[in-house]
């Protein structure tokens, strides 16, 4: 029997985001999350965000790629994803391993799709950790480029993808491009919580956005990876940390107007002078490299 639609809901100035701390790999893999973003949209939500590759098994616990790991763009999970989207009317960010057709390199890549299943944004995942349970380095090739902000549901959405939070100097360029809430799937250790924690806080204060980070759960994750999902004012108020299947939250875009206008929101975005340095550094680096 067909699943009846959703109604649509009332325009809102604010945005209720469901967190999805839940993977989705193999064998039923998609009609399971249908019913978790129906769920998400029955529970009010505009947007659901997925964590890191969220329809696989933690691929890098292991140095060893396998081909199966990863597709050609509108593969398999892209549809799954997709048709998810599409049956419950609810825009969705998930990911998979994409390789890219002209080069053949493999990317971590951050996939938004809009309420009818078309894909809205694309993000490949800039820094690659490389280390035990964490060997992604092995599995596929860093990006080059901050995706711009796409705008759902009346806001501007911008992503990230788990280890890129840890350069932060890219949330804040994505809120100069105009994000008001900026998305970062994860896949990250219980024990380093703490400091992901307040990296994810000084983040949402320094952007001045809202900051939403859903990590993976334990379970189907090699044993690796554990700790809540999160989401952040840009005030650094923790508004929800959770490790349930499915949370929700309001992002009131009163707080982020008064966030903008308060200290330090009305600072100037010194643009051309932050670039002028990244120039420098960049020069630096090259030239560190070549004397190597």
């Amino acid at each position: 029997m067909p699943r009846s639609q959703p109604p649509p809901h009332p325009p809102s100035p604010d945005l209720r985001v469901a967190l999805l701390t839940e993977v989705f790999p193999g064998t039923g893999g998609g009609a399971r999350l249908r019913d978790r973003l129906h769920a998400a949209r029955d529970a009010g939500a505009d947007l659901a965000v997925l964590p890191e590759l969220p329809l696989d098994r933690w691929i890098p616990c292991a140095p060893d790629p396998s081909r199966a790991d990863a597709e050609a763009p509108g593969g398999p999970r892209h549809r799954a994803q997709a048709d998810a989207a599409r049956s419950a009317r609810l825009p969705t960010l998930g990911g998979a391993i994409v390789r890219d057709p002209a080069s053949g390199h493999r990317h971590n890549t951050a996939l938004l799709f809009a309420a009818n299943g078309a894909p809205v944004l694309r993000y490949r995942k800039i820094h690659l950790p490389d280390e035990p349970g964490f060997h992604e380095a092995a599995h596929y090739r860093p990006g080059d480029r901050i995706a711009d902000p796409v705008r759902l549901g009346g806001w501007a959405v911008g992503v990230q993808i788990c280890s890129d939070a840890n350069r932060p100097q890219a949330l804040c360029a994505l809120a100069a491009l105009g994000a008001e809430a900026i998305l970062v799937p994860r896949a990250t250790p219980a024990e380093s919580w703490w400091r992901w924690r307040l990296v994810l806080r000084a983040a949402a204060v320094a952007s001045c956005s809202f900051v939403i980070s859903v990590n993976r759960p334990g379970r189907r994750s090699g044993g690796v990876i554990g700790g809540p999902s999160v989401a952040i004012a840009p005030s650094g108020e923790v508004l929800l940390e959770t490790t349930e299947p499915v949370a929700a939250v309001r992002l009131e875009r009163s707080a982020l107007e008064a966030a903008r206008r308060d200290y330090p929101g009305y600072l100037d975005v010194r643009a051309g002078v932050y670039a002028e340095a990244w120039e420098r550094a960049a020069s630096i680096r090259v030239s560190a490299a070549v004397a190597r």
